[in-house]
């Protein structure tokens, strides 16, 4: 019980960091940078060398291993597991962090790159379908509305993932100097719906356990 209340303590630091750093300030972050030159944002509280903006620029993916390792101490998972999340999901942020202040070199860019990791999204994304398939041909006919849900959620988010690729691409091509990017408006309703879906399917699924226990 004792270990499950530390879980809950750090599920919700982890919550509420994503919360007001990552959410509420964005606002003000965002406004700052909109609307005032580099020279004056660097008078700013969130000038790109502060501790603060640093504490912005990590809340989402910080505050995200803080909300697994609070959820996987809560759910009684092995230490080793927690460890392992732990420490493997910082290491991959604390490359990121590092490369952005500096301390290691900044990556070149290389567009062979993102072709070769669109080729693994895409063959993860019909490995997912292929698995996803198997698995729905065994469920009870109950279940197979949420696993419908999540096969929806899956496909808007390939959807962004492929409108993404064209908005991070546009600043390297030559034939777009000069232009105005359009808005990625598409891109988070896709994010949206995607993520909407797989609530959805996960809220069916629980409901259908609960049912079952009762």
């Amino acid at each position: 019980m004792k270990r499950q209340k530390v879980g809950l303590i750090i599920f919700w630091i982890g919550a509420l960091y994503i919360i007001i750093m990552g959410f509420i300030a964005s606002y003000w972050v965002r406004g700052a940078y909109r609307h005032l030159s580099n020279d004056q944002v660097r008078e700013t509280i969130w000038t790109y060398t502060s501790p603060l903006f640093g504490l912005w620029g990590v809340s989402v993916p910080l505050g995200a291993i803080l909300v697994g390792i609070g959820l996987l101490i809560y759910i009684q998972a092995k230490s080793s597991h927690i460890w392992l999340f732990g420490i493997g999901t910082f290491a991959v942020l604390l490359i990121d962090i590092l490369e952005k202040f500096g301390t290691l070199p900044s990556p070149v860019h290389w567009p062979p790159l993102y072709g070769m990791g669109g080729a693994l999204i895409l063959l993860f994304f019909f490995g997912i379908l292929w698995f996803w398939a198997r698995r729905y041909a065994v469920l009870e006919e109950s279940a197979k509305t949420a696993a419908e849900f999540q096969l929806v959620g899956y496909v808007f988010l390939i959807m962004a993932m492929w409108y993404l690729c064209g908005a991070l691409a546009r600043p390297f091509q030559k034939v777009f100097e000069g232009s105005v990017p359009g808005s990625p408006v598409a891109i988070m309703v896709f994010l949206v719906l995607g993520w909407l879906f797989l609530f959805i399917s996960h809220y069916q699924s629980t409901r259908l356990e609960k049912g079952k226990d009762i």
